[in-house]
């Protein structure tokens, strides 16, 4: 194998480059994410160890309902928790059934990490049924009240 070397000469009329440039700035990611941000902080959030008061505390106030799939739910779940995968609320059917769950109660809803329930949550906001979302999902329920829970 052979190399050959090009010799360049620098272009006058183009700006000298010293280093190089922020990436994500560039690209605009830093504002994608800050719209991601915003919108999730438009839902309300509870902490897992603060549902736990409530589940050991009220445990009449609230419905909560899981938004994975059903091999996640398979995998693990929180007592006490109810499917609605997030397509069948995406798709419309999910949302009469969480009307129903809803109905004279607190809705909490929850995923493995809090994106997807905040996801679900807005659409159900659109729908007019305002909810709580888990902050950290189940993840953080494994991690921080009940470690019998398995991780994924």
């Amino acid at each position: 194998m052979t190399f050959r070397e090009l010799k360049l000469r620098p272009n006058p009329e183009r700006p000298v480059i010293n280093d190089l440039i922020d990436y994500e700035q560039f690209c605009g990611i830093p504002q994608a994410q800050a719209a991601a941000t915003e919108e999730k902080s438009a839902i309300a959030e509870i902490s897992v160890k603060d549902l736990k008061d409530l589940m050991e505390h009220g445990a009449d106030a609230f419905v909560l309902i899981d938004v994975r799939n059903v091999n996640e739910y398979e995998i693990a779940r929180i007592p006490g928790s109810v499917l609605v995968p997030l397509p069948d609320i995406e798709q419309g059917s999910g949302i009469e059934k969480v009307k129903e769950l809803a109905k004279d109660h607190r809705l909490i809803a929850h995923c493995k990490m809090g994106g997807r329930s905040a996801k679900a949550l807005k659409i159900l906001q659109d729908a007019g049924i305002e909810g709580t979302n888990v902050k950290g999902g189940i993840t953080a329920w494994s991690q921080e009240v009940d470690s019998n829970v398995p991780q994924y």
